[in-house]
């Protein structure tokens, strides 16, 4: 068990100790809709890693109700890489499909009791009976149907009696409720569709809400851990759960953060478009996130698992750097790989004065590596090194090969160019050289001081492979798309050449070639008579130096002293933008003089304010949480626009929610660049002010909380902010603070 324990850890420690259940039960239940990728390998780690860790067991449970999209392939992909990752899911694998006569008589049960009901609006009917964020939705005529004619209904649409989409089933709870995936949500749906287990024995197919959460109670799991984005849906899951009145034990969810890495997209929809637009070979492609395309690329399980145990399990999204992931796998290759040489350029060169032939012994790791093994390596009278490892005129700082400095082949001897023959369009060809007998790597005796060492290859012995040069698939750090594909991202070099032993004997699979990388031999286009290598990563994350920002090479100018509580002036512009900011829109001077020496920030502002007349709301928002962002991206980058900003600012001016919960939606935008009002409507997050609704909170916070209401009415009025605190406390953040404030002082007095 990892020694850090995180909160998911300690909730099932919790559990253990509290004996609401004696053994514990996870569950990993992907939609065999596409291959699984690095996200889906944190949520195999955390699953199976938590059912590890308690004695416990994990099931691998296949959710196979959409067969518009779903197909046996994806169900081999998901089983091999949770095999491939290192985990077992015992003896079976479990299909959401396997309880759908079970899940039809949940249904039919629901329906007994007046909790769900077949409904005929059409799907934008039901979109527009839903509501908004600010307005309670408004229930379907046909929820007055009798028991008799939903149970009529229902069994004509499992008979396949109905047209796509003509009817659904509904669960009724709330369209006023506060999280709008309460209002109604569907249960059913029609789909005359083949089912890839099922075949066509069903013509209706049960939600995700529905399946879910009873799926995970026939199975006995205990915590059914999700991500993020099903948050809201947990209160259907308890909903179906306890309305049905299932015996205990019954599994709860909880939720942590999705993984998120840069320069990489992990969207199914977006993943399926570039493998049948032909943008990649395959769902294994190498420069895929796919667990399949990392196996292909050389990964190994351990650098994945080590990935996902250094990012943690968090409670709040984020985005983790993927040169996080490429440090993992370095680190996991550095002890453990051979290195050899490898010329993916070659230059032929002639050691005149060389007679014969030998074998040198190299060992394949370094001094510092605990490990043992080597190769020969045949040395003769001609050999290739790397192209750019000889220059004619270099530059300063240049340590190889030139006409005037010699160089050490690597393990073996120094040479000194004598001679450099081009072709006809003038470009170099060979070089002519000569040895130093006496340097001989391990016993110089020749007192030649070199400062490099080069590599090399025997020109007779030596193997001709492939190597595919591997790059990130996307130029921006969170690519849209297709159109921010880095062109650059395959390489393929035909007539690269390594030592003998690479491909002769086979000493591993993995390579590092010495000073290019790591690299792995193709399992599926690697042939004896064609060897293919898959660059893995290089050997350092070339990409810090392609986005580093040029260092400024002029003499640096001496830094102004200013004496303290002193600032520098503003210019003739910013000092007009002040002037307005204070004295026509009234904001605060900090603020303004923040807005006013930014032209960014300055200029995001503005184009907030056209389209929003709130100064004060926008400018704090701007100053403060934009700021932090420009501080990192530049403007052209972020994933939000000043209208978004503004429309966020309209929702706290509203009362639509708190600015406690606007910060939380910023941080959403942020991420994602979706728009403020759909993730509050979508997460349910619209601010509490009905004072039935906060009142009964309030009582109950005072009756757990006797001894601070007598302090409270002996003096010590401070204690109000606590009670305030509780109470928001006690509705996650969504009740209106001024409302609370109003109402506790008046329940106090």
């Amino acid at each position: 068990m990892s020694e850090s324990k995180d909160f998911l850890r300690s909730i099932v420690e919790e559990d253990l100790r509290s004996a609401k259940y004696t053994e514990i039960v996870t569950r990993f239940p992907p939609e065999p809709n596409g291959f699984p990728h690095i996200g889906h390998a944190k949520s195999i780690a955390i699953n199976f890693g938590i059912a590890r860790d308690y004695s416990g067991h994990c099931n691998l449970r296949m959710d196979d109700t959409n067969p518009t999209k779903e197909d046996t392939q994806y169900v081999e992909a998901l089983k091999d890489a949770v095999k491939w990752l290192g985990f077992d899911w015992g003896e079976k694998v479990y299909f959401t499909s396997d309880y759908f006569p079970r899940l039809y008589d949940y249904a039919v049960e629901l329906i007994k009791m007046g909790k769900a009901y077949v409904d005929s609006l059409s799907e934008e009917e039901i979109r527009q009976y839903r509501g908004t964020v600010t307005e309670p939705g408004r229930r379907s005529e046909y929820a007055n149907r009798s028991v008799e004619e939903n149970l009529d209904l229902f069994e004509k649409m499992k008979n396949g009696e109905f047209q796509d989409a003509e009817h659904v089933l509904r669960a009724k709870i709330d369209m006023g409720a506060a999280n709008m995936k309460m209002r109604d949500p569907l249960l059913y749906r029609i789909r005359h569709v083949h089912h890839f287990r099922a075949g066509d024995k069903w013509s209706i197919y049960p939600m995700y809400d529905f399946a879910h959460c009873l799926s995970d109670y026939i199975e006995g799991v205990t915590h059914s851990i999700c991500t993020l984005e099903f948050e809201n849906n947990r209160d259907i899951y308890d909903w179906v759960i306890e309305t049905l009145g299932l015996k205990p034990p019954r599994p709860y969810q909880h939720e942590f953060a999705r993984l998120g890495i840069n320069y990489t997209v992990m969207s199914k929809r977006k993943l399926l478009e570039l493998v049948e637009g032909g943008y990649v070979s395959g769902w294994d492609d190498p420069r895929m996130p796919t667990i399949a395309g990392y196996k292909r690329r050389g990964y190994t399980p351990e650098s994945i698992l080590n990935f996902c145990d250094q990012i943690g399990i968090a409670k709040a999204n984020s985005m983790v750097d993927v040169s996080q992931l490429e440090f993992c796998i370095r680190d996991d290759l550095n002890t453990k790989v051979p290195r050899v040489m490898c010329v993916m350029d070659p230059l032929k060169v002639t050691i005149e004065n060389y007679k014969g032939s030998e074998e040198i012994d190299a060992s394949y790791y370094p001094h510092d590596v605990p490990k043992e093994g080597s190769r020969k390596l045949p040395f003769a009278k001609e050999i290739y090194i790397e192209r750019e490892d000889f220059m004619e005129n270099p530059p300063k700082g240049y340590y190889r090969l030139t006409p005037d400095q010699p160089v050490r082949l690597k393990h073996a001897y120094i040479i000194t160019c004598k001679e450099v023959i081009k072709d006809a369009d003038g470009r170099i060809s060979e070089i002519k050289a000569v040895y130093h007998p006496d340097s001989k790597s391990g016993s110089d005796t020749s007192g030649i001081k070199v400062k490099s060492a080069i590599q090399w290859v025997s020109a007779a012995e030596a193997k001709r492979v492939e190597v595919r040069l591997y790059d990130r698939l996307f130029l921006a750090e969170i690519p849209e798309g297709i159109e921010d594909l880095n062109p650059d991202s395959l390489k393929i070099i035909k007539n690269a050449l390594v030592e003998p032993a690479v491909v002769n004997e086979k000493a591993d699979e993995r390579f590092q070639f010495e000073r290019e990388g790591y690299f792995y031999a193709d399992p599926i286009d690697y042939t004896d008579e064609n060897p293919v290598f898959n660059k893995i990563v290089a050997l350092k994350d070339s990409w810090a130096k392609k986005t580093k920002v040029p260092q400024n090479t002029e003499k640096p100018q001496v830094k102004k002293e200013y004496v303290e509580g002193e600032v520098a002036p503003m210019s003739e512009d910013e000092q007009v933008l002040f002037d307005r900011y204070t004295k026509e829109l009234k904001l605060n001077s900090e603020v303004a003089n923040t807005l006013a020496r930014d032209k960014r920030l300055s200029h995001f502002y503005d184009e907030a304010l056209s389209t929003l007349n709130s100064p004060t709301s926008i400018a704090n928002i701007v100053a403060n949480e934009v700021a932090r962002e420009l501080k990192e991206k530049e403007a052209d980058t972020l994933k939000f626009s000043p209208k978004q900003i503004a429309e966020l600012v309209k929702m706290i001016d509203e009362g639509t929610i708190s600015n406690k919960i606007a910060k939380q939606v910023f941080e959403q935008m942020a991420q994602s660049g979706e728009n403020p009002v759909q993730i509050v409507q979508e997460k349910g997050l619209v601010q509490i002010s009905d004072p039935a609704i906060i009142l009964p909170i309030i009582d109950e916070i005072i009756t757990k909380n006797p001894e601070n209401v007598a302090k409270f009415k002996a003096g010590n009025t401070k204690l109000l902010g606590f009670f305030v605190g509780q109470v928001l406390k006690g509705t996650g953040g969504k009740a209106n603070p001024t409302v609370v404030n109003t109402l506790v002082a008046e329940k106090l007095n």
